[in-house]
């Protein structure tokens, strides 16, 4: 008998470890264990989705004639690990041989790889195939190359799938459309709600679960209405088409307050777990530009997420671990400060996006870049710090997104390797691309003193810290022009008043 091991983000029936699977055969093991909920405190509602999706999942491949075997978490028999599960079924069944499809994170496959002589029994480790770019695939494209930058990439992508393209050329006559993509939400604007699914009989089980089991664990568990199915992700992507594609281009930077869904997908949740796949998401927003329902900005928008960045991220994981995770560029090394577990702090844009992340395990892309991500780049704090709490706290997290996404974009502590400047931003950034500013106790417009946003003064402090490692820096050496025409008194007070700031930051709340 051969034993398929599947994991909690493989829940595809097109995986390379299920493609050959024969009902009546083999035997199918899905297991909720210890050692995966807790390596970091994931958030309640990340684990109940991924329990419960898991469990859908079980009942999927029986409905196809699999035998599954399911160990839930509460089982009096469960070791708490994945090999022991495979081991503790080795010892009560004749298997022959494993087969897994490679896990998405490198310290799984680091030990996955041990497995063979450990179990002394073939293993065979098959490449995740879901992702439109191998590992390989962007090695190869890497080797050589000065500098990695997503948009080469992203051509190359759009060009071996034919996206968007008119024979060579990309339709419309440009790649990207960024710049159209960035403008502030107006005062009146219709969001529409975002899809919702009633928890069934399953679902309910597993929130009892997550109850009773994880107490301690950051974030609200309920309400709870995450799509747990293919059937109910695939809605997701349909509703999204219908309802939000149309806005997504012109408002997907933009940040309102009371509203933490805006025009974005919300389907980074099943991507990254398996119920749904890259190219038919790419698809289903390409047919609404050429049924005339979403404008280019907005499709072009939304498959750059896709094919762009999302395999762009996952390339520069596989070809830079395991040393990546403990790059530091800029040798910061301040603690996460308790407010990012409690949303209480004066800041009301961290305020707002902390606690809509506590309540949905979810913000979107510029919320955690230039709100969150920015304060924890000006603040100095510790990578590992900040990149646990991002593993931890959104439903969509596992670290080959997380991880490129925070120790390169966020807090640039590679140095430059795929960013070609580090994102900072003052409060001006935040007042254009939200509202949050009007309700803050902070001044947006006030540079220096009690009163002034503390990105304002945090910002060039941030600047002036870095500045040998930063001035050389074609995209950042005209902002230290700025900083040099400031006077001694000006530069005096910002200095100061990131002391003070800082200060507080390490003792109480800000």
């Amino acid at each position: 008998m051969r034993l398929r091991l599947v994991l909690g983000d493989q829940l595809s029936l097109s995986l390379s470890s299920l493609r050959d699977a024969k009902p009546g055969e083999d035997v199918i093991l899905l297991a909720e264990v210890r050692e995966e909920a807790t390596y970091v405190r994931h958030h309640k509602k990340k684990i109940a989705f991924l329990f419960s999706a898991m469990r859908h999942f079980a009942e999927a491949l029986r409905s196809l004639g699999h035998r599954v075997v399911y160990v839930n978490y509460d089982s009096a028999e469960n070791t708490g690990s994945l090999f022991g599960e495979v081991l503790r079924l080795m010892e009560a069944e004749t298997v022959s041989e494993l087969i897994v499809t490679k896990p998405g994170e490198y310290r799984l496959l680091d030990e996955m790889e041990s497995w063979q002589e450990r179990l002394g029994m073939p293993v065979e480790l098959r490449e995740d195939d879901r992702f439109l770019c191998s590992s390989e695939g962007f090695q190869e494209w890497a080797s050589g190359r000065k500098s990695l930058r997503l948009e080469y990439f992203y051509r190359e992508m759009r060009r071996d799938h034919a996206i968007l393209m008119e024979s060579d050329k990309p339709l419309g006559g440009q790649w990207n459309y960024d710049h159209d993509n960035r403008k502030k939400a107006p005062k009146e604007l219709d969001v529409p709600a975002p899809f919702s699914v009633e928890p069934d009989r399953v679902t309910e089980e597993v929130l009892a679960l997550v109850t009773d089991q994880f107490p301690e664990h950051f974030g609200d568990l309920q309400p709870f209405s995450l799509a747990v199915t293919r059937e109910d992700a695939l809605k997701t992507l349909d509703q999204f088409v219908a309802e939000r594609l149309g806005k997504f281009g012109d408002y997907q930077d933009a940040m309102v307050q009371g509203e933490p869904w805006m025009f974005h997908s919300h389907i980074s949740f099943y991507l990254n777990c398996g119920l749904l796949l890259p190219l038919e998401c790419v698809r289903a927003a390409e047919r609404a530009y050429f049924d005339g329902t979403a404008p280019l900005n907005s499709v072009e928008g939304f498959i750059r997420q896709i094919v762009g960045w999302r395999e762009f991220i996952r390339g520069i994981y596989w070809l830079s671990m395991p040393d990546y995770a403990g790059l530091n560029y800029f040798e910061a090394s301040r603690n996460l400060p308790e407010f990012y577990w409690t949303g209480e702090t004066q800041m009301n844009c961290l305020h707002q996006c902390i606690v809509e992340t506590k309540a949905n395990a979810y913000a979107h892309h510029i919320q955690r870049l230039m709100v969150i991500g920015n304060f924890s780049l000006l603040a100095g704090l510790a990578p590992k710090q900040v990149s646990e709490w991002y593993l931890a706290v959104y439903a969509d997290a596992y670290e080959w997104a997380e991880l490129p996404n925070v120790n390169g974009m966020i807090l640039f502590a590679d140095g430059g390797l795929f960013a070609s400047k580090p994102y900072a931003a003052s409060g001006a950034y935040i007042n254009r691309m939200s509202n949050y500013c009007e309700h803050c106790s902070y001044s947006h417009a006030t540079k220096t003193g009690e009163k002034a946003c503390p990105f304002n003064y945090l910002y060039w402090n941030f600047l002036h810290q870095n500045e040998e490692k930063l001035r050389g820096n074609p995209r950042v050496s005209m902002i230290y022009r700025s900083w040099d025409k400031m006077s001694d008194s000006k530069k005096n007070e910002i200095r100061s008043d990131s002391r003070r700031f800082l200060a507080q930051l390490d003792g109480t709340q800000a």
